[in-house]
Order: structure tokens, then C-alpha cells, then sequence
């Protein structure tokens, strides 16, 4: 028998634990949060604040910045690709192990090391004698032959590279700017030197996580959740493994779409959300197919779209509550004037009850959460 798709929407929803009041978070809340999350997305972009801090203080609160670099610098997280580049729970350093030991994420990794195999020791040698450093710390223009904005100078593809083969570690970051740590000076020796789990055993471990994380994901949206390559073919063998052992339950949903995956007793229903506005790279909303699936809504990210192809705005955050998307709201923190701007809310167009409300309710938090005294909406 099928479950409604509405009660695996409130799993899903409930799963995220937005906070529903103003609150502040400690180090051991945050620490906390990126583990529960498994992956909490990085983003450069500051508009409003940058998109890991979104995403944790949507759950745990306001928190200090310095709380996410102390727990880097002391091996409590890490950072890697996973979704995308990503802050990860320390003791799945193994896990990534075979992505690392096997060249990296990036296969241009290696031939930067080709290519430039004469910095690589003399660099390593001044990290060992200064600590982390970042890129500029090192002489040298761009060439790399990429052109355009990738045209890194050769230190800036050698530290990658080193980053990506899991040599170097991201130490701790100056202004959001990478500084390179030797992996045996931050990662706890446990876990340095832990054996790397067998592909296999990696993939039902991503598995679990993905699906506790998220409440509950299809095949596809457990790939998604960690980007991982090598089709069905490769994941749904583990899976089936996963579903022998007890360990996975399968649930088919009333729309006779894919199937969804789920940790055994859990209840297929949920706390509906407080309104809150949601980090454009929120774990909510990473996998398109299956928000459009389960909530009918479109995510959009515009950043990198010119002003006149926009049509929600430049940084927006998806307004949720209960267990819908109320509408889009395209938001700037203006931190001289100390105010959160809506610039413009675009209302979503089966929207139900009093969406204003509720905008008002989640921007005055997340204004609180910032640091900022009030909010003011242009539209």
C-alpha cells in the first residue's frame, strides 16, 4: 500500500529542525548540527550572510563566526567535496579517503602536480615552518592555461591539488579566504590514520546518513545528496544490501513516482516548519527533481544571471512554513544601516493564509540572527 506523498513531505520537513524561536547556539550546537546535516554546502557569496552560516543558524541559532574556524583548525570538521565543497563531520575523513588516495575530486588536480611537481615540496616546506597559508601567501601570476577567471597562478592549482589528494587540509579561512594546513597537524590521528572503508561499505554509510539527514530520499536523491558518480549502477546494488539487512525500509508514495528510502521505525509524518527563510544551498532544497516532486515548487538559483534575466532577484531565500513554500524573497543585509532589506517577495501562486505574516515573522529572526535591528521591505 502507498503512503501519501503530503506525509512523506512532513518527514522530510521535519527532519530539517529549523528553529522555531530566536536562540543562540554554542560550539558543541554547532558541531552538532554539521553532523546531524552530514554536509553543510560552502558559498562566497555574502549578500545576506554566507550560505553555511544560513544554513546552521536556521537550525541552531545565532553563533560567533569564529566557532566553524576553531572546530576546523582543530580537527572537529573538516572540509572536502561532497555535495559540493562542503563542511563535514571529522569521522568521515576515511569515507573520503578512496575519493582522495584515487586522485582527488578533480582530475586537473593531477596534472597540476605534473605540471608544477617543482613547488610542490618547497611549498609543503614553508607550511611546515609557518603554519597555514593561503595562496597569496605565495609569489607567482596567473597562467595555469585556463584562461579567464580560472587563470590561477601555478601555487594557487598546486595548493588545490594538494587539498583535493587530501596532502593539505583547509587550516582555518582569513575573510572566507583558504588557508592550507598539513592534514597531520589538524585531522586527530584516529581518523588520519584510520583504514579506508571498502567503496562498498563507504557508499551504504553515505547512504544512512543521507536518508537520516534528510528523512527520507529516493535512489537518485541519495546520489544527489553527495554527488555521487557512477549512476544507479553503481548505488542501488548497496542499497538492496541496506533493505536485506533491515537497515533501510522502502516506501512506495501515492504519486507512482520513484520510491523513497527510510530508516527503520521512523514515522512517516512531521513537525510542520516555522516560518523561516531557507539558505538558497540549504540541504532542503539541493535536489530540484525532488523539491518539484514533493512540495510542486522550482528552485532557482539567479546569482549568475545578469540583473534583466531575473526574475526573483539576486540572493533569494525561499520563504517555508508548515509544510509548503510560501513565496521568494530577494534579501540584502545592509550592515551600515543595520537592516535586513526585502527588496522584493514574490508570493507563490497557491499560496494560502496570511504569507505577510509570515514573511515578517522569519525576517525579523533572521534580521535578529544577523545582528541587524530592524527590517524594511521595498516590495
Amino acid at each position: 500500500m502507498a503512503v501519501s506523498l503530503a506525509a512523506i513531505r512532513r518527514l522530510v520537513v521535519g527532519s530539517q529542525g529549523y528553529a522555531a524561536r530566536f536562540k543562540r547556539a554554542a560550539e558543541d550546537d554547532v558541531e552538532a548540527a554539521i553532523r546531524r546535516l552530514t554536509a553543510v554546502q560552502l558559498d562566497s557569496i555574502s549578500t545576506v550572510d554566507r550560505a553555511h552560516r544560513l544554513t546552521l543558524t536556521s537550525r541552531v541559532g545565532a553563533f560567533p563566526e569564529e566557532i566553524v574556524a576553531r572546530l576546523l583548525r582543530e580537527g572537529r570538521v573538516f572540509e572536502y567535496w561532497a555535495h559540493e565543497a562542503s563542511i563535514l563531520p571529522i569521522e568521515l575523513w576515511p569515507h573520503f579517503r578512496h575519493v582522495m588516495d584515487g586522485g582527488g575530486h578533480w582530475g586537473t588536480h593531477d596534472r597540476a602536480l605534473e605540471q608544477h611537481a617543482d613547488l610542490v615540496e618547497p611549498m609543503l616546506e614553508r607550511i611546515r615552518a609557518e603554519g597555514p597559508l593561503a595562496s597569496r601567501d605565495f609569489e607567482g601570476q596567473g597562467d595555469g592555461g585556463m584562461g579567464g577567471m580560472w587563470n590561477w597562478k601555478p601555487a594557487k592549482m598546486v595548493l588545490d591539488a594538494l587539498w583535493d589528494s587530501g596532502v593539505l587540509v583547509i587550516g582555518e579561512r582569513r575573510n572566507f579566504q583558504r588557508s592550507y594546513d598539513l592534514a597531520e597537524r589538524v585531522i586527530p590521528k584516529r581518523w588520519l590514520e584510520a583504514p579506508a572503508p571498502s567503496a562498498a561499505e563507504t557508499l551504504r554509510v553515505w547512504a544512512l546518513l543521507a536518508v537520516g539527514a534528510r528523512g527520507a530520499l529516493t535512489e537518485g536523491a541519495i546520489r544527489e545528496h553527495w554527488r555521487l558518480r557512477g549512476g544507479r549502477a553503481r548505488l542501488q546494488p548497496q542499497l538492496d544490501v541496506l533493505v536485506a539487512d533491515g537497515r533501510l525500509l522502502v516506501v512506495e508514495a501515492d504519486d507512482d513516482g520513484q520510491p523513497f528510502y527510510v530508516l527503520p521505525g521512523v514515522e512517516l509524518d512531521g513537525d510542520p516548519a516555522p516560518p523561516v527563510l531557507v539558505c538558497p544551498f540549504d540541504n532542503l532544497v539541493w535536489d530540484r527533481p525532488l523539491l518539484e516532486r514533493l512540495f510542486g515548487f522550482k528552485h532557482l538559483i539567479e546569482v549568475y544571471k545578469k540583473e534583466h534575466e531575473r526574475e526573483y532577484g539576486y540572493y533569494v531565500l525561499p520563504l517555508l512554513a508548515g509544510d509548503r513554500f510560501l513565496g521568494r524573497a530577494d534579501l540584502k543585509a545592509d550592515r551600515a544601516e543595520g537592516v535586513l532589506r526585502i527588496r522584493k517577495f514574490t508570493r507563490e501562486p497557491k499560496a494560502r493564509g496570511n504569507v505577510d505574516a509570515k514573511l515578517e515573522n522569519a525576517a525579523t529572526r533572521l534580521a535578529r540572527i544577523l545582528g541587524l535591528e530592524r527590517v524594511e521591505r521595498s516590495a
